[in-house]
Parts: C-alpha cells; sequence; structure tokens
C-alpha cells in the first residue's frame, strides 16, 4: 500500500517537475485509490474514513483561496486535496509547512541566479557601451534611478515555464512524512 503512495506521489513530482501540468486521471486515480484503501482498512498512513473525508476537505480549502487570488495553480490544490485524503487532516500542516519553505528556498534560489545572470550580461554588455550621464553604464543593474523599469532579466520564469514546482514538494514532503513513520514503527 505504502508502495501505491510512493508510485502516485512520484509520479505527481515527473508530472510536476516535467511541464508544470498534472493530468486529472492522474489526481482522479490518486483519489480514487487512496479512498479504496481507506475504506478497506489499508491506508499506509493509518487513517479511517472520517479522517480522509476530514483531510480531503481541509486539504482543498486551505489553498482554494491562493488559486483563486491566482498565486497557484488548480493542480497544487486538487493534489493537497488528495493528500489529504491519502494522509489525513493531521498531516496537512506538516507537508503545508515543508512544501512551503522548499518553495521558499527555490524562490530564492532563482531569484539569485536571474540577479547574478543579470550581472553577467550587464557586465558583458557595460563593456560595448558607454557610462550614462549618472555614471552607471546601461545594463541590468541600474534600476535605482527614479522612473527606471524592472529589466526583464529579472523572473520567475525559467524554461519558459513558471518556476515552483509546489506539488511536486507537496508530493515529496508526503513521501517523507510516509518515510519517517516507517522508521518509528521500525523502532
Amino acid at each position: 500500500n505504502a508502495a501505491l503512495f510512493i508510485s502516485w506521489a512520484l509520479a505527481v513530482v515527473l508530472f510536476d517537475c516535467r511541464s508544470r501540468r498534472i493530468p486529472n486521471w492522474l489526481v482522479i486515480a490518486g483519489l480514487a485509490v487512496a479512498c479504496v484503501l481507506v475504506a478497506s482498512g489499508h491506508s499506509p498512513f493509518h487513517i479511517d474514513v472520517s479522517g480522509a473525508a476530514l483531510g480531503l476537505l481541509a486539504g482543498l480549502l486551505a489553498l482554494l483561496p491562493f488559486y483563486l487570488i491566482g498565486l497557484m495553480g488548480a493542480a497544487d490544490v486538487k493534489v493537497f486535496a488528495t493528500l489529504g485524503a491519502w494522509c489525513g487532516f493531521h498531516a496537512l500542516p506538516a507537508l503545508w509547512i515543508v512544501a512551503s519553505i522548499a518553495a521558499g528556498i527555490h524562490a530564492l534560489y532563482l531569484l539569485a541566479s536571474a540577479v547574478i545572470e543579470g550581472r553577467r550580461k550587464s557586465a558583458s554588455s557595460s563593456l560595448e557601451s558607454s557610462p550614462n550621464v549618472a555614471g552607471y553604464a546601461d545594463g541590468f543593474h541600474d534600476v535605482t534611478r527614479p522612473g527606471a523599469e524592472r529589466p526583464s532579466g529579472y523572473t520567475f520564469i525559467v524554461g519558459g515555464r513558471r518556476a515552483t514546482p509546489y506539488a511536486a514538494l507537496l508530493a515529496i514532503s508526503a513521501i517523507g512524512t510516509l518515510t519517517l513513520q516507517a522508521l518509528e514503527a521500525a523502532r
């Protein structure tokens, strides 16, 4: 049963990291398997039907506002709700916190990469351009003067894709939770 969950979660990770899209059939399959395992008493997370239902509802309601205001994709919400059905309500706060910290670290990495790339491009272009009136070379780093526009080099889009695969981070944190539970049970 743990292998079923890990297989589903890894499929979520692969789809999210490769295309930033998670097919509905994968979410529905994960939800169906979670419901069957919970109803039969074979949940790898040892939850009952009420725990799965509460987790599903809480997962949906927790991230739905972020989707509605455009900060998150629909797949992220659906995966979190499905994880609620797999893991139960009690596991959701930890999954959310771990995935959010990882997303924040990822965002900081992307921001730092964009700044470094912008400065690298600026340095190479400043060798070819003359200094402007303020004594700064025209380029990416000169965004502090009044009326300056932020250059297009500062972005959270990498390779034409939205930057952080949040559903993948949620799935990875759930795999970690299951792994920790297995290690504690083995003691």
